[in-house]
């Protein structure tokens, strides 16, 4: 069956193994509650204290796990590869799951560290690999950079999707406070970026 593979790979976890499973625990349940029960085929579950894993349907949106992460308040930072393609029938924990996409993504993910790029997705389409293998790494790099007040500004915006009007007004500040600052964050680049990776992942597994 075709579906989408998440893996998230906690950034030098054994520098503080406590923090990192604290931190995994805490996405397990954001993530849960953001994506409903008909977009997900097996709950999340993290492993040896450091990577979680996931697996959605093939329609569902990979990117909201990776932007939930990413600005969460408080997050640790994570490397992420995403896999649309072949599973194995079964049940129980992504963890618990195996077959050809969970075997591309163990070894993207692989890849994506001796890279050192902080997202990287796979379609199983040359064409659509060609371009992922260089947006959704640059979509990475910028929420990298974000600082804590810039993810802040990020989390209503990109994941709740509100304008940024409604965002300055629960912020309690000015519209152009908001707009400058989201300008400077590349907001808008990486709303783009996210929804590029989004729909080439999804184009390509419903042309397979």
């Amino acid at each position: 069956m075709l579906a989408v593979v998440l893996f998230g790979d906690v950034v030098r976890s054994r520098r503080d193994s406590v923090a990192a499973t604290a931190w995994l625990r805490t996405l397990t349940a954001v993530l849960a509650e953001a994506y409903s029960a008909s977009e997900v085929l097996a709950p999340f579950e993290f492993t040896q204290g450091d990577e979680l894993q996931g697996l959605l349907v093939a329609t569902a949106d990979p990117t909201q796990a990776i932007l939930r992460a990413a600005l969460h308040p408080d997050r640790v930072p994570m490397r992420w590869v995403v896999v649309a393609g072949e599973v194995d029938p079964g049940r129980g924990p992504a963890t618990q799951r195996s077959g050809p996409a969970f075997i591309a993504a163990r070894e993207r993910l692989a890849v994506a560290a001796t890279r050192r790029e902080m997202v990287a997705a796979v379609s199983g389409d040359p064409a659509t690999d060609a371009l992922l293998d260089v947006l959704a790494p640059l979509l990475g790099e910028l929420l990298a950079d974000l600082t804590k007040r810039q993810r802040e500004i990020a989390w209503p915006i990109l994941v709740e999707g509100v304008r940024r009007s409604e965002a300055a007004e629960r912020l309690h500040v000015s519209r152009a406070t908001i707009s400058v600052a989201a300008d400077r964050a590349h907001l808008r680049s990486i709303g783009d970026l996210a929804r590029v990776v989004r729909t080439s992942l999804a184009r390509a597994t419903m042309t397979a």
